[in-house]
């Protein structure tokens, strides 16, 4: 398989050499391959340290935020620069496994479905703190409810999914936490596949459980619209006679 592994990065600059190492040889067995770290807006040493890492790993790409966007828009950034046609996403904090990414790849060749558009890690050992832990469960056990998507943990970092499928998305601010129902609405398959989740080594989360949980019920609302919006026709072109 031809993999895009594409990392969104804010002030890891602890974390980012570790974990460039830890890609590259989880992926040593595949087809093709490249790394795309997008450094969103980082006002530490992360761009130092990725400049100097591409000089050792020639997979290795990185691009550059001038501001910070957010997490969905440095994932499409780097969606949008990708060169291959399977994207594997992975949070920059270290706590997602790159070793689970040819895992995901062997749950999707076992499959042998051409509409399995997305593979969704499934943290089923969180190393996180109780409130985290429990705010997670919540906010999913919400959004299951109600989009009936069948995820049962859409916020985490590790994914692997089609580029063009991602990309035919309507794209909205957070909408990473809501791509196996968009996917979904799009007509695609999403199956979720047990993860490792590790603690974080180093540096601290990038944003609150509060704030993400008030722009998640709009966010939610606004996926509850396009659901209701949206429909899928059966198209077939007819033969001349």
């Amino acid at each position: 398989m031809q993999i895009s592994v594409v990392v969104p990065v804010h002030n890891e600059t602890d974390n980012v050499d570790a974990l460039i190492a830890e890609i590259d040889r989880a992926l040593s067995g595949q087809e093709a391959y490249e790394m795309i770290f997008v450094d969103d807006g980082s006002t530490d040493d992360t761009a130092a340290k990725l400049q100097r890492a591409m000089q050792k790993y020639p997979a290795l790409r990185v691009l550059q935020h001038r501001r910070s966007c957010g997490q969905s828009r440095a994932v499409h950034s780097g969606v949008v620069a990708a060169h291959y046609p399977w994207i594997a996403t992975l949070d920059g904090d270290g706590q997602n496994d790159p070793a689970d990414i040819p895992n995901l790849v062997a749950a999707w060749q076992a499959q042998n479905d051409p509409q399995l558009w997305m593979l969704a890690g499934f943290r089923h050992q969180r190393n996180d703190t109780g409130w985290r832990k429990f705010s997670s469960k919540f906010a999913n056990a919400v959004r299951q409810a109600i989009l009936h998507d069948a995820t049962p943990d859409t916020g985490c970092g590790l994914k692997l999914f089609l580029r063009d499928k991602f990309l035919a998305l309507p794209y909205f601010d957070h909408i990473h936490r809501f791509l196996p129902a968009l996917i979904q609405m799009a007509g695609g398959r999403v199956i979720s596949v047990k993860v490792n989740h590790r603690p974080r080594s180093f540096g601290q989360s990038k944003y609150g459980t509060l704030d993400r949980a008030l722009v998640g019920i709009v966010d939610l609302l606004g996926v509850v619209w396009l659901k209701r919006r949206h429909s899928l026709a059966q198209v077939s072109e007819v033969a001349r006679g």
